[in-house]
């Protein structure tokens, strides 16, 4: 397993509410390249009324403007978050129907950003989005630094929405078997699954098999979130 990946694993474990979690998952971001770190909790209860919870280190001026403004009803982001899961980045094009919104941020020098959702089995959706100001994301950047970025979104939002949600808390516990464990672990030190395949001399199909079953124990989206909640609950010792 990666060191930066078990560090912060075990920092979020230990962490005793969202506040203290949230500054470790600021504090990875800042290694990672991005000086804002934001992480929005949508709730599907109410219905009529879905709760939401906001943690960020934005300038408190943007954050009041933000919710002043109503910004969240209209933030392309937000928008694009809760209808997939695939990664954003920020351009003039994606907020060109936001922008007055898209001119504020960038005043208070947010330029550049990335976001991602994160859907769980609850029907709670939380997003992730890192930001910063000056140089635009590279290619080689986004190719690079991705993996590790989608991973801090598994990981944030697996420990916040524990932490801001009492009711993400309560479940039955999740038996892992010893096939899917492993196979969890190899892809924890990133693996492909063809990679794992060629490893244990099994298929690619019995690989996939026992990936998708570990998704469905752990109430995972996809393996990057099955593997970041496996690390979390502790069952890749």
């Amino acid at each position: 397993m990666n060191a930066w990946i078990e560090e912060l694993s075990t920092g979020l474990l230990r962490s005793p509410d969202a506040d203290a979690a949230f500054a470790l998952v600021l504090s990875t971001a800042r290694k990672l390249g991005f000086d804002y770190c934001a992480y929005g909790l949508r709730l599907p209860l109410p219905v009529s009324k879905p709760r939401v919870f906001l943690l960020n280190n934005y300038p408190p001026e943007w954050v009041r403007q933000y919710e002043e403004a109503g910004y969240l009803a209209i933030d392309p982001t937000v928008l694009h978050g809760r209808r997939t899961q695939a990664p954003i980045v920020w351009t003039d094009s994606l907020f060109a129907n936001a922008r007055e919104m898209w001119d504020a941020a960038r005043s208070f020098g947010l330029t550049v950003g990335w976001a991602q959702s994160s859907f769980d089995a609850n029907g709670v959706v939380g997003m992730l989005t890192l930001a910063r100001s000056g140089q635009a994301m590279t290619e080689s950047e986004l190719r690079d630094g991705e993996p590790n970025m989608r991973y801090l979104v598994s990981a944030s939002h697996y420990a916040l929405s524990r932490a801001l949600s009492s009711d993400m808390q309560k479940g039955p516990a999740v038996l892992l078997t010893a096939r899917e464990t492993e196979i969890l672990k190899w892809l924890a030190d990133g693996m492909t699954s063809k990679e794992v395949s060629d490893l244990l001399h099994i298929s690619f199909d019995t690989v996939n098999f026992h990936v998708k079953n570990a998704i469905t124990k752990l109430g995972a989206a996809n393996k990057t979130g099955a593997v970041a909640r496996a690390i979390l609950l502790g069952l890749l010792g």
